[in-house]
């Protein structure tokens, strides 16, 4: 049974109180809970800015900076959701990390500006972005009944689905191997690439504990270090990097382009759809009950807090990390406490340039195996949320023309090529016409007789 303590707080001991998000685990078991956190999230999280420098073209300190700012962002977040403020915040165990969902609306932008002149337009264009998805949070609990599982299902498995070239891309040495070294799909790269997948795999299903969940770093980690005698990886940055350094904010500007932030709002839509998935799956798989109205709403205004936040710092649009909510129903600790310990250890790694350096020379094949197995566990997730879903001809065509329509233009680019430049950006990023669609065709396709 729970006790009180002379202090007045409570100490948990009973299964009941696991599923209290204010139970507080003895420091000895609560601190490598909370690292477990930052392992199963910190690869996903460094990726996106490791992806978007190499699409810009941009390297050394500028590339170590996006990394800090990255960790750092992601830390701060988490703790708006944990700790919360007033209305602000889930108050549950949400772990925060860099969006995926937003690189088809960056990538382009990074790619076409190059170099670190595209930076102060995306911060911009997130800044912007994450107010608005602020804004969403406050209202967002109003439409819960147009967000069932079969809209949200259908979101993460296209995240998924769109960014696996992105991956397969990088196994095969990046974009720096396809354009300027000329070695794309060299055998050392394929080699290493595939080496960290089944690394991945092998210690995802033959390990146990805290190496089962952190597979995904492990097999990092074991393609670093095969690379290095390989003579492919290039540790100049990393001599060069401090070894502490305080954050800089506003450091390359910001600007503010109209396609960019129209594309940034229009995503940011689909990532609070996203965020109210993973609050749900959260409260469902450590808890057994359905998210409140005011952790869908505070957790929303979070995310899209720790976004605008971001734009300021020097870092991409933030969202809850769905890979976190598999540790939560795998241990059935709802703490979170537990991820405001691990927020504090992203914040205290963003301080150590070094660490930043390190993470950016690690081969693009490397990173690339990883990315294909994060980004096909992101699919996954989906899935298994359309698992749920009653399968009927209904739901099933709902499935069908929004994947059709949203992948297929994402293939096809060049079919909407008439419409004004944002207008085909958001057509094309794979998401949003999923999104849109699925919505629209479940409030106006009638509901099938059972």
């Amino acid at each position: 049974m729970s006790e009180i303590s002379q202090s007045g707080n409570r100490s948990y001991s009973g299964p009941e109180d696991l599923k209290n998000p204010d139970y507080m685990p003895p420091l000895a078991k609560a601190v490598p809970l909370g690292l477990q956190h930052v392992l199963a999230m910190f690869a996903g999280n460094v990726t996106v800015p490791i992806i978007i420098a190499g699409a810009a073209g941009i390297a050394g300190g500028d590339k170590i900076f996006l990394i800090q700012m990255a960790m750092l962002v992601a830390g701060l977040a988490t703790l708006l959701q944990t700790i919360g403020m007033g209305p602000i915040g889930a108050r549950l165990p949400i772990m925060q990390g860099t969006s995926f969902a937003f690189l088809p609306v960056i990538i382009p932008i990074a790619a076409s500006i190059k170099g670190v002149a595209a930076l102060p337009v995306i911060f911009g264009a997130t800044l912007v972005g994450g107010i608005f998805h602020f804004f969403l949070g406050t209202v967002i609990g109003r439409f819960r009944g147009i967000l069932p599982p079969l809209v949200t299902g259908l979101v993460v498995a296209t995240i998924g689905l769109t960014l696996l070239p992105t991956g397969v891309e990088y196994v095969g040495g990046g974009k720096l191997a396809k354009f300027v070294t000329k070695d794309f799909g060299a055998w050392y790269h394929v080699f290493l690439g595939s080496l960290v997948i089944v690394v991945i795999l092998g210690t995802k299903f033959l390990a146990k504990g805290i190496a089962s969940a952190s597979a995904i770093l492990i097999g990092l980690i074991v393609g670093y270090l095969v690379a290095i005698p390989m003579d492919v990886v290039n540790f100049g940055t990393v001599a060069d990097a401090a070894w502490f350094a305080f954050p800089q904010p506003l450091k390359y500007g910001i600007s503010f382009e109209a396609a960019a932030v129209v594309g940034m709002c229009l995503m940011a839509i689909v990532s609070a759809i996203e965020t109210v998935g993973d609050i749900s799956g959260i409260t469902k798989g450590g808890a057994g009950r359905e998210a409140t109205n005011r952790e869908i709403s505070g957790g929303t205004m979070a995310d899209g807090l720790g976004t605008a936040l971001g734009g300021l710092m020097g870092a991409m649009p933030n969202t809850s990390y769905s890979q976190n909510v598999g540790i939560i129903s795998l241990t059935g600790v709802m703490s979170r406490h537990v991820v405001t310990i691990g927020a504090l250890f992203l914040i205290l790694s963003a301080f150590v340039p070094k660490i930043g350096a390190v993470v950016s020379a690690m081969p693009n094949a490397v990173l690339g195996g990883a990315a294909v197995v994060m980004f096909g566990m992101i699919a996954g997730a989906g899935l298994k949320l359309l698992n749920s879903v009653d399968m009927n001809r209904r739901n099933m065509v709902i499935i069908a023309v929004s994947l059709s329509v949203g992948l297929g233009l994402k293939a096809e680019p060049g079919v909407v090529s008439i419409f004004p430049d944002w207008v085909a950006m958001m057509m094309t990023t794979g998401l949003f016409p999923v999104a849109f669609l699925s919505i629209l065709l479940n409030l106006l396709l009638p509901k099938e007789d059972h």
